[in-house]
């Protein structure tokens, strides 16, 4: 007997398990859509397809169930954080897009998690379909040009228009249908890369009555209402390719602020040519004038040089296209520098020896540049011990040299380098050099003190060099380390009086910089340098930043704050302070991080706490927020809505709940419950009342409370806010929302899967794959094309029926369940129970060499086991649809679920269409109906028992 009481035990507990089990589910993820679709099918291996025309509003709703509410998140792959689209993703159950472009489609993926098990994510691929007006280009056979363009000559007529899906193009000559071979001089192309779309149109040996007008039709054959678009070519023997002359100089070379004019005229071409201009490097400037082939460019200026190109196009042959470039006079970047006698490799200017001045300055056009000098300011000219050069262009753009020969004393002086350009229009630039006994070579130091140079994060720095010298050089950054950028992203800084400053300097910064002479500016001598070290402290990095820590009274706590890096390392002390209040301090030791332990909770414990570490530039704080505050209860959305009438002008509301982490803190000992209705923002109050709760809550335990007196059909604010000893928690908020169930006490019910909603039947969540919602219209049978049905059970060809698709990745023995909506039956006494009869009628179309089984099942409210079908039937019934009708008689609450399995192949299509439930028995004996009577509620279990039991005592026999 010991035995015996086990196993009751056993499956007592069993039982227990499958109907006391936490609500807490994984996310399931469901893709609906709403909006201008042309079409929504299933393609082969369950791909869903929407298809919609350009310009049209995209709208898909991802509906989710799982409990705490999942997360959603749309993207343009399956997840990554890279995904982008309109540069972001979208995180709301609503993916619209207005206006939408051919560019935009692709695959959508819709992702809800919610921390329990894998993410859901379900995918739609968006074709979006466009037609664009086709163009007509015209081309000769290559070589075969002589005096008349088209006199006896082979031509082709090319019609392309950018579509999806791909376009077919048509001909006509006049009204004339041109087809291969209706003409011999007359050729179609169909090249199989456009997969047998003809295109091309071939003119063989033109003849006298191939002169006329040439239509070239492109369709997409009416898809997603797209219609026909046509061009119009006519072909003359006057018809030839563009030709254009320019009115204007190449190049054109002018001033700054000056007006350019570019004329460009067409000299041939049948049909007229059109004229564009465009810009070499890119768009034309904003301030273009354009007025047919004359361009106009008003005060130019050097940004606007460039070579500027006239384009004639008449799709007759390639487009005639002639340049010209404009060039704006300039003169800017005037520098010099002073060699010491080259060929002593001197580093000083010396009496008796040589010194060569240079002179550069960069110039528009540089063969304009002119050089001249002066000594003194009085003009000085190239004699022997005076030799003025001018360098070659290719070696050293825009350089003029001075050799002083035999330098004596009266050479000292000031010279003068004067540039300018030939056109005039534009200032001189005039650099002066001094040389005298005082010029002297540069050289260059580090102030005392400066090197190394300690700053911190965030402050501004200057970085300095002492540079001697006359002339005094240009002096030039740039980090010891050659591949490390400077500060402001070059690889070298310019500094005229020694400094660099650095504004908002980072621990990036930190590291050696050389500071060395240029040859612009001073002395053309082996440049100076130096080093300067700049070392940047910054306080201390630290994790965690803020963590927020719930816990119930009487527990502990321990709180750690770590080091990650800072400069200096080693780090002075630690504070760990309980709001403005010192709790205890210390330097650290070898460890980089510190802990604070809180022992036996108290309510005066509560509060923010933190922990300064601190070294020589500041101090990272770690915060923790100790709190005795409940987390937020989460709201059961993995039902339908618990929704229900009980009086005509009022509505009530079951409302259903789970606590997070409920033993994280302190019992919740009631609930506040708040409820106002939806209207103007901030135009009701709140009524409030409290849910008191005995006893603890265990983690995933359903709570419900129902709310009664809702007006219909009034939508309702509610909040629910958990309460401890320390106080109220974190609230959640949802909307109730009124609306009227499908025949709430059941009377009749039919659906013909005509709407998207399909009459709220629901996929079940434990089957292999789904049903399909489809039409003959739209269905594409080229994959299976010896299975399902050729119209819905109307013959209508346009009328919607439900399917499962057999073809891959499907096998054999796979099941799709279907499920209608949960009904209330009406009981017949109001004081008695329910003991109603019901006619379930469905028609089925079970067509194929491989078809499996179609089941129907009863299955009553609670019950989570299928008993046997009520109606089954297995194999081919051919190709046309029967009526099946069953007598049922449930005794609570229930639904029906139609299951389609697989056949052993790909031909084994199910449909199934106008499903309908009828008060009453079936007027005719019911055709394969197994049973007319639901077992009684709990009838399974019993099953499981007794059966259990004779396999106990089969054992102790």
């Amino acid at each position: 007997m010991d035995l015996v009481f086990g196993l009751l035990w056993l499956l007592t507990v069993f039982l227990e398990g499958i109907y006391c089990q936490g609500v807490y589910a994984p996310p399931t993820v469901r893709i609906m859509h709403s909006g201008q679709a042309c079409n929504i099918e299933e393609e082969r291996y369950t791909e869903r397809v929407y298809t919609i025309r350009e310009g049209e509003t995209l709208e898909l709703t991802c509906l989710v169930t799982g409990h705490p509410r999942p997360q959603i998140r749309w993207t343009k792959t399956a997840g990554s954080a890279s995904d982008r689209f309109q540069d972001s993703s979208v995180f709301n159950e609503t993916l619209r897009i207005t206006k939408i472009l051919r560019h935009q489609g692709g695959r959508y993926y819709c992702k809800a998690e919610n921390g329990l098990g894998s993410p859901a994510i379900k995918s739609i691929r968006v074709d979006v379909y466009y037609l664009d007006d086709p163009v007509v280009t015209v081309h000769q056979s290559i070589g075969e040009a002589k005096e008349q363009f088209y006199y006896e000559r082979t031509v082709f007529l090319r019609c392309v228009a950018n579509s999806n899906p791909p376009v077919r193009y048509s001909w006509r000559r006049g009204r004339e249908i041109l087809s291969q071979g209706s003409d011999k001089g007359v050729e179609i192309y169909e090249p199989f890369f456009t997969q047998g779309e003809t295109k091309i149109l071939k003119l063989k040996n033109l003849r006298p009555q191939d002169y006329a007008n040439y239509s070239c039709i492109a369709s997409v054959r009416n898809v997603c209402g797209i219609p026909d678009k046509m061009v119009l070519f006519r072909l003359s023997n006057r018809t030839a390719s563009p030709t254009i002359k320019l009115l204007v100089d190449d190049p054109i070379v002018v001033n700054p602020g000056q007006t350019v004019t570019l004329v460009c005229t067409t000299s041939g071409g049948e049909p007229a040519p059109a004229l564009s201009w465009v810009r070499g490097t890119g768009a034309l400037p904003e301030k273009s004038v354009l007025n047919v082939g004359t361009l106009t460019l008003p005060a130019v200026t050097s940004e606007d040089a460039g070579v500027y190109s006239c384009v004639a196009n008449n799709n007759v042959g390639n487009p005639a296209k002639k340049s010209t470039t404009i060039i704006v006079r300039a003169l800017k970047k005037g520098r010099f520098w002073i060699t010491p006698d080259p060929y002593h490799n001197d580093d000083n200017i010396q009496i008796g020896r040589e010194v060569k001045i240079s002179c550069q300055v960069e110039a528009t056009p540089p063969e304009e540049l002119m050089f001249s000098w002066l000594k003194n300011g009085r003009a000085l000219r190239s004699s022997e011990r005076m030799v003025i050069t001018q360098t070659d262009p290719d070696v050293s753009p825009g350089t003029t040299n001075l050799d002083i020969i035999d330098l004596k004393f009266t050479d000292f002086g000031t010279y003068t380098c004067m540039a300018s350009l030939k056109g005039g229009g534009i200032p001189e630039i005039s650099i002066d050099v001094n040389i005298s006994s005082t010029t002297v070579p540069p050289n260059l130091t580090v102030p005392r003190g400066k090197s190394p140079l300690v700053a911190q994060e965030g402050e501004t720095v200057e970085l300095q060099c002492l540079v001697s010298g006359k002339p005094k050089p240009i002096i030039l950054w740039s980090r010891a380390d050659k591949e490390v950028p400077m500060p402001d992203g070059t690889m070298q800084m310019e500094s005229y009086d020694g400094i660099l400053r650095i504004v908002n300097v980072s621990r990036e910064m930190t590291g050696s910089y050389r500071c060395q002479t240029s040859q612009y500016n001073g002395f053309n001598v082996k440049p100076r340098e130096a080093i300067v070290e700049l070392i940047v402290q910054y306080p201390p990095t630290v994790e965690p930043v803020f963590t927020e820590i719930r816990q119930g009274l009487s527990r502990n706590i321990v709180m750690n704050c770590r080091v990650l890096r800072a400069y200096p390392s080693r780090v002075l002390k630690y504070e760990w302070r309980l709001g403005s209040r010192l709790l205890t301090s210390s330097q650290f030791d070898s460890r980089d991080d510190t802990e604070y332990i809180l022992r036996n909770l108290q309510r005066e414990s509560y509060g923010e706490y933190t922990c300064d570490i601190i070294n020589e530039a500041g101090a990272g704080r770690c915060s923790f927020l100790v709190t005795g505050k409940a987390y937020p209860p989460e709201f059961y959305y993995d039902t339908y809505n618990p929704l229900w009438q009980n009086r005509p002008r009022v509505y009530a509301y079951k409302l259903q709940w789970t606590q997070m982490n409920p033993n994280a803190v302190d019992r919740i000992i009631a609930y506040r419950l708040g409820i106002r209705q939806v209207r103007e923002a901030g135009q009701q109050r709140w009524w409030e009342q409290e849910i008191p709760i005995s006893g603890m809550i265990q983690k995933g335990e359903l709570l419900t409370y129902n709310l009664t007196e809702l007006i219909k059909p009034e939508a309702y604010e509610v909040r629910l806010t958990p309460i401890t000893k320390f106080g109220e928690g974190d609230s959640t908020i949802r909307i109730v929302k009124y609306s009227a169930p499908t025949n709430p006490h059941l009377r009749e019910f039919h659906c013909s899967f005509e709407e998207e909603s399909i009459c709220m039947f629901t996929q079940d969540k434990s089957d292999d794959f789904d049903w399909t919602r489809h039409n003959a219209a739209t269905r594409q049978i080229m994959y299976t094309p010896n299975t399902g049905p050729s119209s819905d059970r109307t013959g209508s060809k346009q009328g919607f029926y439900m399917y499962i698709e057999t073809s891959r990745p499907r096998r054999e023995g796979e099941k799709a369940r279907l499920l209608t909506p949960i009904f209330n039956v009406a009981p017949k006494n109001p004081y008695g129970a329910t003991n109603s009869a019901y006619c379930f009628s469905f028609y089925y179309h079970m067509y194929g060499r491989h078809i499996g089984t179609l089941n129907a099942y009863l299955r009553l409210k609670g019950q989570t086991s299928l008993e046997s079908p009520m109606w089954t039937l297995s194999g081919n019934q051919g190709e046309r649809w029967w009526q099946a009708r069953v007598n049922i008689h449930p005794t609570s609450s229930f639904q029906m679920m139609l299951e389609g399995i697989r056949g052993p192949g790909m031909e084994g299509d199910i449909a199934i269409d106008d499903v309908s439930i009828d008060e009453g028995e079936c007027g005719d004996p019911p055709p394969n109906n197994l049973r007319s009577l639901a077992p009684p509620k709990g009838a399974h279990i019993w099953q499981l028992c007794v059966t259990l039991l004779l396999a106990l005592f089969s054992h102790r026999r």
